[in-house]
């Protein structure tokens, strides 16, 4: 590969090599193809195979665009990492051809959503983020309703294998082997009717698919959109 015609070809082609690869790095955080983050994954694709190919780029087109703006970022930046893993020997080239248009993709990503970061989960993540960062142990705020990951720190994303912010969103059971699911759930049940502080052993299984024993305690944090179960887990 010699110019940057050629970066864009290589994306192309390779297409359905990145996104299997991107499955392998993100293993049970992968967004779904019908998720808001995946169709924001499109438009960078298309964004950067053109602004490749004609060595400019046009605003990208973000019209109609939903979803949170962490996890689309998170899920770009893995795209990347994908891509360039894939374009070895040319892998530094391809990175640095791409980390302009990521810079600007993700500027005007930020910029269309201020209404929607200042809503919802941001204000959870605000009440929460100093005590959440500071454990060392895993944690992992869940929506009882779904069992959806609101919140985690890098501790949770060291122990599954996946980046934090790649954590948000995702169903948390899919970290949970088959056998242990039902476990979850009557603690999830258990802390939503509840206010006593709860703790159980339990199992999780990580991106590669190994599953670790865990010992974790569940606190009830209640807003007036919903309840959260704050998790905090220690392997045994």
């Amino acid at each position: 590969m010699s110019g940057a015609p050629d970066l864009a070809a290589f994306l192309i082609a390779r297409r359905a090599a990145i996104e299997t690869t991107l499955a392998q790095r993100l293993g049970p955080a992968t967004p779904s193809a019908a998720s808001a983050e995946a169709e924001v994954l499109r438009r960078f694709r298309s964004f950067a195979a053109a602004a490749l190919m004609r060595g400019s780029a046009d605003p990208p087109s973000l019209d109609g665009l939903r979803g949170s703006e962490r996890r689309a970022s998170a899920l770009l930046d893995a795209w990347v990492a994908a891509a360039a893993q894939l374009a070895d020997p040319e892998s530094v080239r391809l990175r640095e051809a791409l980390a302009p248009l990521l810079e600007q993709f993700q500027g005007a990503l930020r910029q269309t959503t201020p209404g929607r970061r200042a809503r919802g989960a941001p204000r959870v993540r605000r009440a929460v983020m100093a005590a959440i960062d500071r454990v060392a142990d895993a944690f992992l705020a869940l929506d009882t309703e779904d069992g959806r990951i609101v919140d985690a720190n890098p501790a949770a994303g060291s122990l599954l294998g996946v980046a934090r912010d790649a954590l948000l969103g995702v169903d948390a059971l899919s970290f949970v082997p088959d056998g242990a699911r039902d476990g979850w759930w009557v603690e999830l049940d258990a802390v939503t009717e509840g206010t006593e502080p709860r703790r159980f052993a339990t199992r999780v299984r990580d991106a590669s698919g190994r599953e670790l024993p865990v010992d974790c305690s569940v606190t009830r944090f209640a807003t007036r959109e919903r309840t959260l179960a704050l998790v905090v887990a220690r392997p045994c």
